[in-house]
C-alpha cells in the first residue's frame, strides 16, 4: 500500500478496503478521493461495488417517510408548537461566544478555560460522560490540551477543502491521524458544529444512542431504518452528517429554530407509535 499514491494529490496516506468483487476501493485520507485498484472478478450474484456518492444516494430520504407516518408527525407538531417553549436567550448567548472562539481568528487564541467549559456544560446539548475527556485533559495539562483541543476543531471546521466534512468528522474520531485531542470525539465534534452551524445541525449529538441517537429518533418519530454504524464503508461521519440532513429536512420549516426542532425530536419520540393498518 505504501508505493500507491493518491492520483488527484499524491499523497501516500490512503487506505484500502477489500471489496466483494476482490478489488480494492481505496480511499485517500488527505483529500477524500476514491478509486478501485485491482482486476473484477466476475460474479454477478455479489453486490455491486460502493463509493461514498453511491452510499450517500442508498442513504433514506425524506421521500421515503410513509404518507401516514407524515400525518402522524404534523399532529404532533402543531401540538407541540402550541405550548413549545420561549427560546432560551442563555443558549443564544452561548453560541454567540463560542462562534467567535471558534472562528479562524479566535480559534489560535481560544483560552484552556473556554474550551474545557465547552466540554462540561449541557447549553445547546449535554455531550453525555465527560470522565475520558477530563482524564485526558487533566493528564495532559491545560495547556497542551487546549493546543490539541483547538487542533480538533480547526481541523473539523477548517480542514482541507478537498476532503469532505464527513471524512474529516471520521479522522477525527478514528484517531488515525494523531490528529487533535484524542477523547474529542463524536458528541463534542457535532456540538461544534451546532455552534458554527445552527441553522444546519440539530442540536442531538449521537448517531446511535439507545433511544436518544438521530439513527433512534428517525425509527420512533419517521419509522425509517437507518444503516447501522458498524458497517465500515458507511464511517460515522457519514452517518453523523447524513442522518443530521435527513432530520433537518424531514422537520421541515414549521420549526425554523432548530433548538426548538430538537426538542420537538426528543419529545415526539416517547409519543405513541401510529400502529400499521
Amino acid at each position: 500500500m505504501a508505493l500507491i499514491a493518491c492520483p488527484k494529490c499524491n499523497s501516500e496516506n490512503i487506505d484500502g478496503i477489500p471489496q466483494p468483487d476482490s478489488r480494492l476501493l481505496i480511499h485517500c485520507s488527505d483529500c477524500g478521493h476514491e478509486w478501485l485498484r485491482g482486476e473484477a472478478r466476475r460474479d454477478p450474484g455479489r453486490p455491486a461495488v460502493q463509493t461514498i456518492d453511491s452510499l450517500h444516494a442508498a442513504f433514506p430520504t425524506a421521500a421515503d417517510v410513509r404518507p401516514d407516518v407524515r400525518e402522524r408527525v404534523a399532529l404532533l407538531e402543531s401540538e407541540f408548537l402550541l405550548n413549545r417553549p420561549e427560546p432560551d436567550p442563555e443558549v443564544a448567548e452561548y453560541r454567540a461566544r463560542y462562534q467567535e472562539l471558534f472562528s479562524r481568528e479566535g480559534l489560535p487564541s481560544a483560552p484552556p478555560e473556554a474550551l474545557e467549559e465547552f466540554a462540561n456544560t449541557a447549553t445547546i446539548a449535554a455531550p453525555g460522560h465527560m470522565s475520558g475527556f477530563n482524564r485526558a485533559w487533566k493528564t495532559q495539562g491545560p495547556e497542551r490540551a487546549a493546543e490539541q483541543v483547538r487542533e480538533s476543531i480547526e481541523f473539523l471546521l477548517y480542514g482541507p477543502d478537498s476532503l469532505r466534512l464527513e471524512d474529516r468528522f471520521t479522522q477525527l474520531v478514528d484517531g488515525k491521524k494523531d490528529l487533535g485531542f484524542p477523547a474529542f470525539k463524536e458528541s463534542l465534534l457535532t456540538k461544534v458544529l451546532c455552534v458554527v452551524e445552527p441553522d444546519r445541525f440539530l442540536p442531538i449529538l449521537k448517531y446511535s444512542a439507545a433511544t436518544d441517537g438521530k439513527k433512534e429518533i428517525a425509527k420512533l418519530v419517521f419509522d425509517l431504518d437507518l444503516p447501522p454504524a458498524t458497517k465500515v464503508s458507511w464511517t460515522i461521519g457519514r452517518l453523523a452528517v447524513w442522518s443530521n440532513d435527513l432530520l433537518r429536512s424531514l422537520v421541515g420549516n414549521d420549526i425554523p429554530d432548530l433548538q426548538q426542532a430538537g426538542q420537538f425530536l426528543t419529545w415526539a419520540k416517547n409519543q405513541p407509535a401510529m400502529s400499521r393498518t
